[in-house]
C-alpha cells in the first residue's frame, strides 16, 4: 500500500481520468444506503468533480452534511470481461466546491465534457447545478489485465 499526505499517485490518478461515470454511495439520515451515478472529472488536485441538484436526494443530503459526508465509490468502465476488469474503488468525502476553488473547478469539468458548451441546454444546466467534490483519502485500483485480482491501494496518511 501507497501511503502519502498528497493527491494519489498517477496511476491511480490516471485510472480515475480514463472514465467518466462515478457510482457515488452514501448513508442517508435515516440509516438507509443510497447509491447515484454522477458525470464527474478529475481536478489537478486529484479531486473528483461532480454537478447535481441540491433537491436531488443526494444533493440534499450532500447539504446537509456540513462540512463534508462520508462517502465511497467505484469508477469502471461497462461491458468488461473477468480478465480486463479495470477500474477504482474509493473512500473519502464530498463536499461543495469552496467558492474560491469554483470557477478552476468549473473549468477542469467542462474540459472534461467540450460537448456540454456546444449545447444551450446542457450549458445551461451545468451553469446553474451546484459543484461538488469528492476528496479521496482511500482508494483501490483493480487491474485484472495485469494478473486475475491484481490491486494497489493508496491512502492518505493518518486515515
Amino acid at each position: 500500500m501507497t501511503v502519502s499526505a498528497s493527491a494519489a499517485p498517477a496511476p491511480f490518478l490516471d485510472a480515475l481520468r480514463a472514465h467518466s461515470t462515478l457510482n457515488l454511495a452514501y448513508v442517508d439520515d435515516a440509516g438507509r444506503p443510497q447509491a447515484c451515478a454522477v458525470f464527474y472529472a478529475v481536478s489537478d488536485a486529484g479531486t473528483l468533480l461532480f454537478l447535481t441538484s441540491p433537491s436531488t436526494a443526494h444533493g440534499t443530503f450532500l447539504a446537509r452534511s456540513s462540512p463534508a459526508a462520508h462517502v465511497a465509490f467505484t469508477v469502471q468502465a461497462d461491458h468488461q470481461t473477468w480478465t480486463t476488469i479495470n477500474g477504482v474503488q474509493g473512500r473519502g468525502t464530498a463536499r461543495r466546491v469552496p467558492d474560491a476553488a469554483e470557477p478552476a473547478a468549473r473549468a477542469a469539468y467542462l474540459g472534461a465534457f467540450p460537448y456540454v458548451a456546444e449545447d444551450a441546454r446542457l450549458a445551461g444546466a451545468v451553469g446553474s447545478a451546484a459543484l461538488w467534490e469528492v476528496v479521496p483519502g482511500w482508494l483501490r485500483l483493480i487491474d485484472n489485465a495485469q494478473g486475475f485480482g491484481h490491486k494497489e491501494e493508496w491512502r492518505v496518511a493518518g486515515r
